[in-house]
């Protein structure tokens, strides 16, 4: 009888422990089913004119954070490919000169989807063509225009970037615009508008005429109060996080947050390390510049701290984006084993906003943004390549399927309808 009971206990222990191992599979399991069955929608890349020629192209697995080979090692399916601008006086010839820029970038992503790779990656224009590329087995690319400063101050300028593809726009970045002031105003509390101009008050109205998303990721806090305050249909934040917890003038504070979700709009929560946190980012960064600048002098690459990209020229600027993304992978390969290295800021940094926001004003107002090659990219989730983590790190905390395809891009495409049916009803009227 002992001898029985042995075996039995033996068989119950033996039991237990694969269904602990089946446990941390299944897991694994989950969420590699749920990756593959949402869309996944990243809101924010940045672009280099020059990866978009014959010879140089998102085709080839490049140095930069998003291209195609790593989309598909990561089962990202839509890239929003983002035509920025810097920010120039306000003058006609900053205007001019700001103009040829963007429409070389608009030209850029039109030629990879028509002529480089059509087979491979496709632009979309509504949430019906997404759904249909994906089914089509292809990738999808959107666009998002980072800064209106382009556009001068002819109205028109809306009509033509839609017609190219923008389905979202900033009024300002990293400065204040002819149409908006800056988040960056918070600095020395000095404003242009004290929110947004006349032409910026006609410019809502506009974009939604249009049915383009009105993006306030980096506008002022007071001009997004007036955008939400006089458009007709919701508006997005497409790379911002919550600054409850992280104290940073790119993020949006309780207050803008419900106003998102009174508006009907969505937080694209952003995979920044300095909009996530403050402390880890700042021991971090003090910790790698002497080693960002070692990998630097040893490619005879000159490198710059962020802060001294707005004093660079044109050129100095387009340098350091190039190899910013080969200098920084090199760096983290070189401090990956040393102990005395401080913690990155990483994956669960960044989920813990998307709990913070989904708790505030709900599921289905928080979405994700990477900011990839324009500085964005965290420990986890530094390229195209580690999409999936995200997913994991989100089913670890028991977000659902349904849920968790909200936030990959159900909930933004939701938005983007609603803007074109505004726009069609106005249109109609």
């Amino acid at each position: 009888m002992k001898q029985f009971i042995y075996v039995m206990c033996f068989l119950l222990v033996v039991s237990c422990g694969e269904k602990k191992q089946e446990s941390v599979e299944t897991t694994l399991e989950k969420a590699k089913r749920i990756h593959e069955g949402v869309i996944t929608i990243d809101t924010h890349n940045d672009i280099n004119v020059k990866n978009f020629t014959d010879s140089v192209n998102y085709t080839q697995r490049l140095e930069t954070q998003v291209n195609l080979p790593k989309m598909n090692e990561g089962g990202l399916d839509v890239t929003w490919l983002i035509v920025y601008t810097g920010q120039d006086t306000l003058t006609d010839e900053g205007y001019t000169k700001a103009k040829q820029n963007a429409l070389d970038k608009f030209e850029a992503i039109r030629k990879l989807c028509e002529e480089i790779a059509p087979d491979k990656i496709e632009l979309a224009l509504t949430s019906a063509d997404v759904k249909r590329i994906h089914k089509a087995g292809k990738k999808a690319a959107m666009i998002g225009v980072e800064n209106a400063y382009p556009i001068g101050t002819d109205m028109t300028q809306f009509k033509t970037y839609f017609d190219l593809g923008a389905r979202y726009i900033s009024l300002a970045h990293n400065g204040h615009s002819q149409f908006s002031d800056s988040n960056t105003g918070e600095a020395d509390n000095k404003w242009l508008h004290k929110g947004l101009s006349d032409i910026g008050k006609e410019a809502v109205i506009e974009m939604n005429r249009l049915g383009i998303m009105i993006d306030i990721s980096h506008p002022s806090k007071e001009a997004m109060k007036q955008m939400i305050e006089l458009s007709k249909a919701p508006i997005i934040a497409s790379h911002s996080s919550a600054r409850a917890l992280c104290d940073h003038s790119r993020n949006l504070d309780d207050e803008q947050l419900m106003m998102m979700k009174e508006n009907g709009g969505v937080v694209q929560t952003v995979a920044f390390s300095s909009y996530l946190n403050t402390e880890k980012h700042e021991a971090r960064a003090a910790y790698m510049k002497s080693i960002y600048q070692q990998v630097a002098d040893s490619l005879g690459i000159t490198w710059y701290e962020r802060s001294q990209l707005s004093s660079l020229t044109d050129s100095e600027k387009e340098s350091f984006m190039t190899n910013y993304p080969k200098v920084l992978k090199m760096g983290q390969e070189l401090v990956a084993n040393k102990k005395d290295a401080p913690a990155a800021v990483n994956v669960s940094d960044f989920v813990n906003h998307i709990d913070y926001m989904v708790k505030l004003i709900g599921i289905d107002h928080v979405g994700i943004s990477s900011d990839f090659d324009g500085g964005g990219g965290i420990e986890g989730w530094n390229d195209a390549s580690e999409t999936f983590n995200v997913t994991l790190e989100l089913v670890e905390r028991g977000y659902t399927h349904e849920e968790i395809a909200k936030l990959w891009g159900g909930n933004l495409l939701r938005v983007l309808d609603e803007v074109q049916a505004v726009a069609k009803q106005m249109g109609e009227n």
